[in-house]
């Protein structure tokens, strides 16, 4: 190469510049991802959607979903530090999973229909094959729950994760006809229904991670309480009740409902009684799973300190109207759901009372 023409080639670089992409994010990853998960996202469509990704925003027609004068319900939320265990491992396909039922599963205790979502990705640099995964378990979720994915957003950003980390957060909008609102009719008497869970689902990770810590298992050890590794066992995707529970509040007869998430059995029934309601829990009622069990022998927990904390095999609690309780019970197990009866709901103040022993 001559002297001018190297000259010339020095000109063209300082007149280029720094580019984004030598800061670390890559536009054409971003672009490639969006084509990539289309096919993910179409696959959700429902009725009221109007657009795909791509957009600005996106459209949703309520008419279009059969409303007529609909309350809008919207809800959002986290997979919390379950995401540690899937970066560390590299099983990433179920978490958005997670990320859905989160959101959905807390929108259908308002008696609502989730309607669509929407999802926040955010990562240090982007990898198309593992942000793929992620989405599509998105997908996955929304499939499953009858809820349309119809944007989000995909942020790169350099410097604030490292490592392969990401984060994630959902958003989930659903409707309901004006006046059939959840809680509502609670009264003393009413039976409590409980709907197994799939293991811890997504709360309380934090510890559950120092548990392990301090068994001195790996993530690739084999699991205690299951088949497979821990950190694939411990990923098991949060159980979603949308369609279930919704057949059941059309049925008639449901009162209340409880997604059992952070804070347990003990912190969350309470919020959708009266409160001049209580409630009493038979801890004999169902078998308390391995996964509860192991970590609550390796902590040296007691049971008070389990159940404010994990599910402890409940994910999801109905209140019901006496009367229609066995029905219910025959109607949300015919949907494949476990269905326990936990006790009723009791007069003379708020909170939680249990007969019966746990561990």
């Amino acid at each position: 190469m001559s002297g001018s023409d190297q000259a010339g080639k020095n000109a063209n670089a300082a007149k280029n510049g720094i580019t984004y992409a030598d800061a670390g994010v890559d536009i054409d990853a971003g672009n490639a991802l969006v084509e990539r998960i289309k096919p993910a996202a179409k696959r959700t469509t429902r009725s009221g959607s109007m657009s795909g990704l791509g957009g600005f925003g996106a459209l949703f027609d309520l008419k279009g979903a059969g409303y007529s004068d609909p309350i809008l319900v919207a809800a959002t939320d986290g997979v919390g530090t379950k995401l540690r265990i899937a970066i560390d491992t590299g099983n990433v396909d179920s978490i958005g999973i997670d990320l859905v039922a989160m959101c959905v599963n807390d929108l259908v205790c308002q008696g609502a229909e989730p309607l669509f979502f929407l999802d926040y990705f955010a990562t240090g640099k982007l990898e198309l094959d593992s942000a793929t995964r992620i989405i599509e378990g998105i997908a996955e979720g929304c499939a499953r729950s009858g809820c349309a994915l119809i944007g989000g957003e995909t942020a790169e950003m350099p410097g604030m994760y490292h490592g392969g980390d990401f984060d994630l957060a959902g958003f989930a909008v659903g409707a309901m006809e004006r006046g059939h609102d959840l809680p509502a009719g609670v009264q003393a008497g009413d039976v409590l229904l409980g709907l197994a869970s799939d293991g811890v689902h997504s709360n309380g990770y934090s510890l559950v991670r120092k548990l392990v810590e301090v068994s001195g298992l790996g993530w690739q050890d084999d699991c205690p309480f299951g088949e497979g590794t821990l950190g694939e066992v411990l990923l098991t995707p949060t159980r979603l009740y949308v369609t279930q529970v919704l057949a059941a509040i059309r049925a008639g007869g449901v009162h209340a409902l409880a997604h059992i998430t952070g804070g347990g059995l003990t912190e969350n029934l309470p919020r959708v009684l009266p409160d001049d309601l209580g409630a009493q829990i038979d801890l004999d009622a169902w078998d308390l799973p391995g996964v509860f069990r192991w970590m609550a022998g390796v902590g040296g927990m007691g049971q008070a300190e389990m159940l404010k904390t994990f599910n402890c095999g409940v994910g999801m609690i109905l209140v019901v109207a006496p009367d229609r309780a066995e029905a219910l019970a025959a109607l949300l197990a015919e949907a494949g759901e476990t269905v326990y009866p936990l006790g009723h709901v009791t007069a003379g103040g708020p909170g939680v009372s249990y007969k019966g022993a746990l561990l």
